[in-house]
């Protein structure tokens, strides 16, 4: 029988809340949130194969996991075991020694001044994209699929510069193959073994040998020459610059290590964005006065067609204010997993050692707690002064402690200087303005994301 001294849902008699949280998560995550309070427990799946989760909703929780006992939460379970197993195990997934070593190697490839030296590739896959658009049929096209690709191509010329156009056709194929195969797995309580034939294991292998080889091959050749691109780019691309890296004592990544990082970083760097660009314009489609306010400050900062720099940035307040917006309802990664490796108390509640626990930005960002009419959008929550009064932890769509997105500020700029251009050129008009959502190992966009587009 369930302990009844803890709150959560009853569920099933055999199989608890398991067919809830796999037909629609983020409504589950919502409800228990609303009827059992901010730290609950889920039961999920038949007797003997039953998992049990420990959901934190609670901003002063999510610190707690994420930050102030950071070391007792680790990324042992189910969910980031998968990923490991079909994107290696990079910085995203690492622990205690590998990851210190693999953060030593790549931080200083993620400053900010680093970072800004890519807005010239976000800039040239902005221009290309706006040129794609003004020749979409009728003006309409598929947010979520345009800014998938456009995330995608952007992070490969980031990553493999000459060479993009190798890889992002494999990646483009197979990453949704493999997103789906994690996904499934993670939320089944029976995982067969991937070595078996299975039409499913099958597909997700192929998948995975198609994009190990695609990433291998570039990695040979830049190995090959010190990092250097022997196509020209001189080896200022990501990889190049990986390749390239040496820590104190000149240790630096091999082969397989080189490859795990750039799976991990084109998972974490392109779906990521997609979701929340996606996002962006699909509510600033539904929002015609905070559109116009949009337009009016990016048209302003880039008259006469000119390209925005990473300088521009600073100077597009409102635009980051419209993106942290669409983060917060629509936050890349709507929940975030750890394993407990002793017991604690979380809110009250006491989490036995082991326990799975789950922190949930997509609830936590729209507690009415912290969040007045949390499900109406408005930028201006995000000025100076409101941020600065909010708990630190009722917004954080990057995670946050030690292990905080390490690609924060590409992400920031990015998203926000496409936006400038797209807003620039045209004005977007939502098609579909009930959007079904899901969850893998992000936020899932389950149906079209149309949108019509009139130049400007």
């Amino acid at each position: 029988m369930p302990d009844t001294r803890v709150p959560g849902p009853a569920g099933l008699p055999l199989i608890g809340s398991l067919l809830d949280l796999k037909r629609d998560p983020l409504g589950t995550y919502l409800a228990a949130r609303r009827d059992h309070g901010d730290v609950i427990r889920v039961q999920a799946g038949p007797p003997g194969l039953r998992a049990e989760l420990w959901m934190v909703f609670s901003p002063e929780g999510a610190q707690q996991v994420l930050a102030t006992e950071s070391a007792n939460f680790r990324k042992d379970n189910v969910f980031y075991g998968e990923i490991r197993a079909s994107f290696g195990n990079g910085l995203l997934t690492a622990q205690d020694a590998d990851y210190l070593r693999q953060r030593r190697l790549v931080q200083p490839l993620f400053t900010r001044k680093r970072v800004d030296h890519y807005a010239d590739a976000i800039a040239t896959e902005t221009d290309a994209l706006a040129a794609r658009w003004a020749d979409a049929p009728d003006g309409t096209v598929d947010l979520a699929e345009e800014m998938n690709r456009f995330a995608l191509r952007t992070v490969s010329r980031i990553l493999f510069g000459q060479d993009v156009e190798e890889a992002v056709e494999t990646v483009h194929h197979a990453f949704p193959v493999l997103n789906g195969f994690v996904r499934d797995r993670g939320f089944s309580p029976l995982r067969l073994p991937r070595q078996w034939p299975l039409p499913s294991h099958r597909k997700a292998l192929a998948a995975e040998k198609a994009l190990y080889e695609v990433c291998d091959a570039i990695i040979a050749r830049r190995t090959a020459t010190g990092g250097e691109d022997p196509e020209g780019s001189g080896g200022d691309d990501l990889l190049g610059l990986l390749a390239a890296a040496r820590g104190e004592d000149g240790e630096q990544l091999d082969a397989t290590e080189l490859r795990e990082q750039v799976l991990i970083f084109l998972l974490a760097g392109h779906e990521t964005t997609a979701t929340s660009l996606t996002f962006a314009l699909h509510l600033l489609g539904t929002h015609p006065e905070q559109q116009a306010r949009a337009h009016r400050e990016a048209a302003a900062l880039l008259a006469d067609g000119r390209r925005p720099t990473a300088a521009d940035y600073a100077e597009l307040p409102y635009l980051t204010q419209v993106l942290k917006e669409t983060m917060r309802l629509y936050p890349a990664a709507p929940s975030v997993g750890r394993r407990a490796v002793a017991g604690t108390t979380i809110g009250g509640v006491d989490i036995p050692a082991g326990a799975d626990v789950l922190v949930v930005p997509y609830v936590t960002h729209r507690h009415p707690g912290h969040w007045e009419d949390p499900e109406r959008f408005d930028p201006e929550r995000f000025t100076p002064e409101r941020e600065a009064a909010r708990h630190r932890y009722a917004w954080f769509p990057f995670g946050g402690g030690p292990r905080a997105c390490i690609g924060q500020h590409f992400s920031m700029l990015e998203a926000v200087l496409a936006l400038a251009v797209l807003l620039r050129e045209f004005e977007v008009t939502a098609v579909d303005t009930d959007v079904p959502l899901g969850q893998g190992i992000t936020l899932e966009v389950r149906g079209p994301v149309r949108v019509k587009l009139t130049p400007r």
